[in-house]
């Protein structure tokens, strides 16, 4: 089984924005939420999501820094 990449976004009060604040590696959702819930837990928030990597779909024309950057982590990503 593969391990997947996560994305941690977290918001301190009700109404702020969501801030990315990390990652975590698990082989599912549930894991992935407890992994975040037990590494970023030096802060009481209010919301915290975790999202698979591969689900954020990048907003850009695809020819810029964050596109080549982006290219680069899917191809290591797909190496592991």
């Amino acid at each position: 089984m593969k391990e997947t990449i996560y994305e941690v976004f977290a918001r301190n009060n009700r109404g702020d924005p969501l801030a990315h604040i990390g990652y975590v590696d698990a082989f599912d959702d549930e894991t992935a939420k407890i992994h975040a819930l037990t590494t970023y837990d030096e802060q009481s928030w209010f919301e915290m999501c975790v999202v698979p990597r591969a689900a954020i779909i990048p907003v850009d024309d695809g020819e810029g820094l964050f596109a080549q950057l982006r290219r680069a982590s899917v191809a290591r990503e797909a190496a592991r």
